[in-house]
């Protein structure tokens, strides 16, 4: 099988969007047909039935978050009360981008269901592994990262994908205003939901708020509210300009008009449980983050075939310099249920 060279792919017909409509300016990628990992995932178990050997929780998941959360703690309790406020900052820029990352595709992990077998016990070790963060996230999470799954670029389903208003604003200013949404991408994708596609509270809802808002309060009294800064500063500055961040916008935006999905293969998905192989998640989500770089093993010509990254920080100075990136680059499909 002849490999993709620099990134970019040869023969594509294993993945595609199918046919597309004609790419109008200040607008979206539409798709005429399904979303194409699950007619890949068919595929590919046709010929590599082994690959359903990989399916199944990584029990080495929990212990992963317990020394993040340790460690994230421990050193915003440090740096609140002994450094100086650029140190701090410094710091949570350097490693704290770094643990709130590794924190937010943990909840990626159990969303999935891949550090235990029972739904119930990922839950719960999702409030764990989102009590660093600061806000309460990690059951919401869950419910609108499986619909990205099986609505992938589904209008008004698909909350992963800018609203028109949202690429429309920021694309009316250049550099400067894609600087700016890069910035603030984890708080657009966060709030995103919330105007899209509200979902009712539910227990565990309840349950993740009332954990969250108890640990801050009690972390504040202990710790000092420069501890806490120090937390919601690393969640900011991971979140944006930072290499770490370059995965959402990796995973999605369309570098090669036809493909919708891309992975990234390189270092940094040492920190972030392989989210970087992104199209081997998508073809097959059952299968943990520390198993994912064995399905491009197994099927090579699923993969070495597609274009992919190699570098976060190329992914995100290519989107803010290129004129032709910008939050209409993604591939979306009519709303269908």
């Amino acid at each position: 099988q002849k490999r993709a060279r620099r990134g970019f792919a040869t023969p594509r017909h294993a993945m595609s969007s199918g046919a597309l409509e004609p790419k109008k300016s200040g607008d979206f990628y539409w798709s005429k047909d399904e979303e194409p990992h699950a007619k890949r995932r068919r595929e590919i178990l046709a010929k590599h039935p082994e690959i359903k050997d990989l399916y199944g929780p990584d029990w080495t998941t929990m212990p992963q978050i317990f020394a993040v959360v340790a460690a994230q703690l421990s050193l915003a309790t440090y740096l609140g009360n002994h450094a100086s406020t650029p140190v701090l900052l410094l710091c949570a820029y350097l490693f704290g981008g770094f643990a709130t990352a590794n924190l937010f595709l943990a909840n990626h992990e159990l969303s999935h269901n891949l550090a235990f077998a029972s739904p119930a016990a990922n839950r719960a070790l999702g409030l764990v592994a989102n009590l660093p963060i600061g806000i309460p996230f990690s059951v919401a999470f869950k419910k609108y990262h499986l619909e990205h799954h099986m609505f992938q670029g589904h209008d008004a389903i698909d909350t992963d994908i800018p609203t028109r208003g949202e690429a429309k604003f920021f694309t009316l200013g250049g550099v400067f205003l894609k600087i700016v949404w890069v910035i603030g991408q984890l708080f657009f994708y966060a709030i995103r939901p919330l105007f899209v596609r509200p979902k009712p509270m539910g227990k565990w809802d309840a349950l993740n708020l009332v954990t969250q808002l108890a640990f801050d309060l009690a972390f504040i009294k202990l710790a000092g509210p420069r501890a806490f800064t120090y937390l919601l500063a690393s969640v900011f500055l991971g979140g944006g300009l930072h290499p770490i961040a370059g995965h959402f916008i990796s995973e999605h935006y369309v570098f090669e008009p036809g493909q919708e999905t891309y992975s990234y293969y390189g270092p940094l998905n040492a920190f972030v449980y392989n989210v970087g192989y992104h199209n081997e998640h998508h073809d097959f989500p059952k299968v943990p983050g520390s198993r994912l770089h064995k399905i491009r093993e197994i099927a090579p010509e699923y993969y070495n075939t597609l274009k992919y990254h190699t570098s976060w920080t190329k992914v995100i100075k290519d989107y803010i310099f290129d004129p032709n990136m910008g939050p209409f680059s993604r591939t979306m499909r009519k709303k269908s249920e």
